[in-house]
């Protein structure tokens, strides 16, 4: 009986201990953040919600009732200015409207990729997700040296060899659509850009064939919840310990599985290819892992870093792009003036040319300014985000060394100091005579860091619009909303659902 009254005492007073312990830290925590605050609350911003989660519950909020942060960056620009400051627990971000300073730190290597946003896309709910891939690695050496490995797999020159996978996936969409249009039935544009954008990835870059179009795949599916995923973790400390989210957190778990051992198993199944001496695509999965074993010595983290760029180009190279595909085709059902215009010069540039050529794309000046003004306005991946290291002053506010700056392409796209009449879709803003945007338009970042990617993209785009306005007139379905899906990147939350019928009439 004393052995039990001396165990109970002694555990009574490491309970004791332990609290006394945890409340002092959580004293020297609530000072910490009491430093943080009065380091930088001169800096202008809305009242927080609480003292510890700062305006977390306002970002909840939000997402809760499924609107757009980025509309509330823009009203918060307005009320509290070009520089303006949010709390998460010690974490403070300040985001920025003002161009000079987006100039100074996106095109400068002095302000590095922030490590708070970037280190939650590495893992996804502890499952490795974009790991230290092209768009998440923070160490310059790391990045330059990826980035050298990349650059020849989208040079310019390769880009026009692959012309013809951009025709030939196009035309499958054709092919869709055109039974849509001789049935009567109405086409899920969203839904089916995205089966194409996808293909494209897969054919192009690691010469899957997936034929998405007539044929199931879980790699959709597997996308979607792993973008929905990632918003979540990135806004929501508390998402992935809510147990009513236990089976989505676990679907994308297994989502992002998926993505990274089918990445494992092409890239191993490729490697061995080369090395035996077989044929295989000239893909840019061959143009890397070539540029790669040309390294003087290739470690297993190079080999992990490829994974993950696998998974980063499978998913960056289709959502955004299928997303701009869908914006674009529901404005111009909404603007038949800019139809009309776009699809006349079509007409003049290719007229019933089947195979679109290299030169071809190149003359079509008006729909290139149609794409840019659509990612003006919807900005499918808006959110930008640096560390400012040193001290530093935007817009006459003096801004500490040691916080993450925030920039939003979507905001500055859509606000009337930037822009006039900014909700008005208006693609002459882009004409090659007008001014350029100051840097307030970088729907692709600017600088070092920007999108590898975004001339295969627009190339790609820019066939898939050619050859849906040379053949089709297309029409919302009535009764859709033009609300906008917030999913990590942004969407048409419709899904732009048409009705299609041949052109009978291309003079």
């Amino acid at each position: 009986m004393e052995v039990f009254h001396l165990l109970w005492s002694l555990c009574s007073k490491a309970l004791l201990i332990a609290l006394f312990l945890l409340v002092v830290a959580l004293l020297v925590y609530c000072l910490y953040i009491k430093y943080i605050h009065l380091k930088y609350d001169h800096i202008p911003g809305p009242t927080r919600d609480s003292f510890l989660m700062g305006h977390s519950a306002t970002l909840k909020r939000i997402m809760k009732n499924d609107e757009l942060v980025h509309d509330k960056v823009i009203e918060w620009s307005e009320t509290y200015g070009s520089v303006y400051r949010l709390n998460v627990l010690h974490y403070v971000f300040v985001c920025v409207t003002c161009p000079e300073a987006t100039k100074e730190i996106l095109l400068s290597p002095k302000y590095p990729k922030d490590k708070f946003v970037y280190r939650r896309l590495f893992n996804l709910f502890g499952q490795r997700f974009f790991g230290n891939g092209l768009v998440t690695v923070q160490d310059h050496a790391v990045w330059y040296k990826q980035r050298r490995i990349m650059d020849p797999a989208f040079s310019s020159l390769y880009l026009r060899g692959l012309i013809g996978t951009f025709n030939e996936r196009a035309e499958r969409l054709m092919d869709k659509l055109s039974d849509a249009a001789d049935n009567n039935t109405e086409a899920k544009m969203l839904h089916l850009v995205n089966c194409v954008t996808l293909d494209v990835i897969a054919k192009v870059a690691f010469g899957m064939d997936l034929d998405l179009l007539t044929n199931s795949s879980p790699f959709p599916k597997a996308i979607e919840t792993c973008l929905s995923a990632m918003g979540y973790y990135i806004r929501d400390f508390t998402f992935e310990y809510n147990p009513m989210n236990r089976r989505f957190v676990r679907e994308a778990r297994e989502a992002c599985r998926l993505l990274r051992t089918t990445g494992d198993q092409v890239l191993q199944e490729r490697r061995t290819a080369m090395q035996n001496g077989d044929d295989v695509p000239n893909d840019i999965l061959t143009q890397i892992i070539k540029t790669a074993d040309a390294e003087e010595s290739m470690t297993e983290e190079d080999k992990e870093f490829m994974l993950d760029n696998f998974v980063t180009f499978f998913i960056a190279g289709q959502e955004t792009t299928a997303n701009q595909l869908a914006f674009c085709i529901m404005e111009l059902t909404r603007h038949p003036e800019v139809l009309e215009k776009a699809r006349k010069e079509v007409d003049d540039a290719i007229g019933m040319k089947q195979n679109l050529s290299y030169e071809d794309i190149g003359k079509l000046t008006y729909l290139r300014q149609v794409l840019k003004e659509t990612l003006r306005l919807y900005s499918t991946l808006p959110g930008i985000s640096r560390e400012i290291q040193e001290d530093m002053v935007i817009d006459g506010v003096h801004i500490p060394g040691g916080v993450s700056c925030m920039l939003n392409s979507y905001a500055v796209g859509r606000m009337e100091r930037f822009f006039k009449d900014p909700l008005k879709f208006d693609p002459d803003r882009f004409h090659p005579d007008a001014p350029k945007p100051y840097y307030c338009y970088y729907p692709f970042a600017l600088g070092p860091r920007s999108c590898l990617g975004q001339n295969f993209a627009q190339m790609e785009a820019k066939v898939v619009m050619a050859m849906l306005l040379q053949r089709f007139e297309i029409t919302l379905v009535p009764g859709q909303t033009f609300d906008i899906e917030d999913t990590g990147t942004l969407r048409p939350k419709s899904g732009v659902v048409c009705t299609i019928k041949h052109r009978k009439n291309k003079d």
